[in-house]
């Protein structure tokens, strides 16, 4: 399937060239692509990386579609350990919380996973190998391709699902998994998705969500209050907020790092599509390391691309 999707990238000419079509004007980013420095045991392989993310020792957690599914690598890019053997069908986000728990999303199983830190299945919200609504009178709890999660600092959970053929909705639970309510459905009004691909919240409690075909990322209240939103070019795929509060957005196949202000607009940006050192077949999603580095989780290269600032 991926090579196929390669074919047909290449053809339209999305891994050869940049379409300015699809790229944002911004001055440069101030950083530099280097390949990445992390060292993997005998018999340890990594696969398509699809997240990527840091705890709070600076370990890099890299999210992947191989046996592996999980690779924690320390700061000195040496594996500390391989977690969820045969847990996954099809990863997609990765997210951690306050205390550096593991929330994972599987496109294909239908399910989000809370792990511990060391790799302890804490919690699954929906039933795996289903999809479907989540209706709590009916006692049916099922997601639909699940592709991201946020932690609140509540505890409570907003699972972003619906990666195509499945509704996209956004879901609040609180700490212990229980609906507290959705909204969303496909479609381009306010508040409608076409694939929903990636959820943050910010210092101020707002709800940032990636509506990846509408090229959009919309912003809401914990309710769901549609507040306002913002376009660009390509294709939104992930949000990230950095620790220093500043908003970044990854491009999808137009292959950019985007770094916004507080209207949305890109401020910088860096990146292309390619094949080369940097350039990005599908630029999915990113996260920042304890030296200001980004990390970003190429799916479709497939590669974990590496940048340092200048």
């Amino acid at each position: 399937m991926r090579a196929v999707v390669i074919a047909v990238l290449m053809q339209i000419g999305l891994l050869t060239a940049p379409d300015p079509a699809q790229m944002e004007t911004a001055p440069d980013l101030g950083y530099l692509p280097v390949p990445h420095a992390l060292s993997l045991p005998a018999g340890i392989t990594m696969g398509a990386p699809t997240s990527v993310a840091l705890n709070s020792r600076g370990h890099l957690i890299v999210f992947n579609r191989g046996e592996h599914p999980l690779l924690e690598f320390d700061r000195d890019g040496k594996l500390v350990r391989a977690m969820g053997e045969g847990l996954y069908v099809r990863p997609h986000g990765l997210r951690l919380d306050a205390s550096d728990n593991i929330w994972t999303t599987d496109v294909n199983a239908h399910i989000v996973m809370k792990m511990s830190p060391q790799g302890d299945v804490l919690m699954t919200l929906g039933v795996r190998g289903q999809s479907g609504e989540w209706d709590e009178a009916a006692g049916q709890r099922l997601l639909n391709q699940p592709n991201d999660v946020a932690i609140a600092p509540s505890g409570d959970i907003f699972v972003m699902q619906g990666h195509g053929r499945g509704e996209s909705r956004i879901l609040k639970f609180d700490r212990t998994g229980r609906l507290l309510k959705s909204w969303g459905g496909n479609g381009t009004g306010p508040g409608q998705f076409d694939t929903g691909h990636s959820i943050v919240i910010d210092a101020q409690g707002l709800v940032y969500a990636a509506d990846r075909q509408n090229r959009r990322v919309q912003i809401f209240d914990q309710n769901g209050t549609y507040l306002r939103e913002w376009k660009f070019r390509g294709l939104p795929c992930g949000v990230y907020i950095s620790p220093g509060g500043e908003m970044y957005l990854v491009t999808g196949f137009s292959g950019q790092i985007l770094k916004l202000d507080a209207g949305g607009r890109a401020i910088a940006a860096t990146g292309q599509p390619g094949k080369g050192l940097g350039e990005f077949g599908e630029a999915h999603y990113l996260s920042f390391g304890p030296n200001g580095e980004i990390y970003v989780a190429d799916t479709v290269n497939p590669a974990l691309h590496k940048f340092v600032p200048k």
